[in-house]
């Protein structure tokens, strides 16, 4: 899908949003099963979508909308062609309820959908219900809930979606059919967000996507947010310099010279790279946690993780690989928890440098041996 489809006005994340199950990136998972079971014509009254935001849950939970009432064969659905898809496209189906539990979260609201659920659809086979952030309901809606999944009407289909499933009582969890959505590997998310430069007309270094995508975190929406962000500057070409001035995000290079730096017991090599890294612009929070989300990644990969659990590029894995030949188990443990007691240090720190630089000290010293 592309840009210039009179949309122009849309956010990138808007416009970029799947519209067919093929499109919903790194959760194969759970489009296939819902794939099989609408061919099979086995659909259930009640779905969890849950996972990090950004992954796909709700666009997923309009696309299965979009399936059940599509007038295509089953294989074909959604086509994205016929009335039906169209309605949901265009946000005019009014078989799609999308309800935000954070700001309706009362038991009024969910008795009123309760009430509502009894009548029958206006033009589709089905009236999906989605309702999003539903841990946030309170505890007399979640029980009203619980009243219309134990006895739902037919032509009633519920998509739950979270961020916290563990929030969500036993009793609802039961009823439904869960799916965990996944982070979006680094690679991935890069792929997607050159796509999407390349559509828009966005002249951006290879490097800056990668930045982009490495601050992320796994959720697209985030990423093409950030995309859209930077775009608005206005610039001709987005620099990988101007990501880090906008985010003061950290290149995985600099992180591995620091992780270096500490392999070899080097501290004076390592405060001046800290230095460097913040005279430079970085945020010193920032280059706190990109170092331990840096050692996290070595920690799996020694303990023989998959390599796909490190959401990194290939010369980064490379990198990772070549540095463990020099580290043991035992002080990978050892360092990552000191560095990791001084981030929570540092969150409360008027001068966050500092306790990145003290759990540097205190990571060489560990290594050395000595205590001082």
């Amino acid at each position: 899908m592309g840009a210039g489809e009179g949309m122009n006005g849309q956010a990138l994340y808007r416009r970029w949003r799947s519209q067919n199950f093929d499109e919903i990136i790194a959760q194969e998972h759970v489009t296939r099963t819902l794939q099989n079971a609408l061919r099979a014509g086995r659909i259930a009254h009640a779905y969890l979508f849950t996972g990090p935001r950004g992954t796909g849950k709700t666009s997923t939970a309009r696309i299965l909308a979009k399936a059940v009432n599509c007038l295509a064969e089953p294989a074909e659905r959604p086509c994205n062609r016929c009335a039906r898809c169209q309605a949901v496209n265009e946000g005019r189906d009014l078989d799609l309820i999308e309800i935000d539990a954070a700001s309706n979260r009362g038991i009024d609201e969910i008795r009123d959908l309760r009430d509502k659920v009894a009548f029958v659809p206006n033009e589709g086979r089905y009236k999906v219900y989605v309702v999003d952030e539903v841990h946030m309901l309170t505890t007399e809606a979640f029980n009203a809930l619980l009243k219309t999944l134990e006895e739902p009407p037919a032509h009633v289909i519920f998509v739950l979606a979270t961020t916290e499933p563990q929030r969500i009582p036993a009793t609802i969890l039961s009823r439904c059919q869960r799916f965990d959505f996944r982070r979006i590997p680094l690679a991935d998310l890069s792929r997607k967000l050159e796509r999407i430069s390349q559509a828009e007309g966005i002249r951006i270094e290879p490097a800056a996507l990668e930045a982009i995508a490495r601050r992320a975190g796994g959720s697209f929406r985030d990423a093409e947010s950030l995309l859209d962000q930077l775009a608005a500057s206005g610039d001709a070409e987005i620099t990988l310099e101007r990501v880090r001035e906008l985010l003061g995000g950290v290149s995985a290079q600099a992180v591995g010279d620091l992780v270096d730096a500490w392999i070899a017991a080097d501290l004076a090599q390592g405060l001046r790279l800290i230095n460097r890294l913040i005279d430079g612009g970085s945020d010193a929070r920032q280059v706190h946690q990109e170092l331990i989300e840096y050692l996290r990644g070595l920690l799996l990969l020694r303990a023989g993780g998959d390599e796909r659990l490190v959401n990194t590029t290939p010369e980064v894995l490379a990198r990772m690989r070549s540095q463990l030949a020099g580290l043991s188990l035992g002080r990978l443990v050892e360092g990552l928890k000191l560095f990791s007691q001084g981030e929570v240090a540092a969150r409360g720190d008027v001068r966050p440098q500092l306790p990145l630089e003290l759990a540097f000290a205190q990571a060489v010293l560990a290594a050395s041996g000595r205590e001082e």
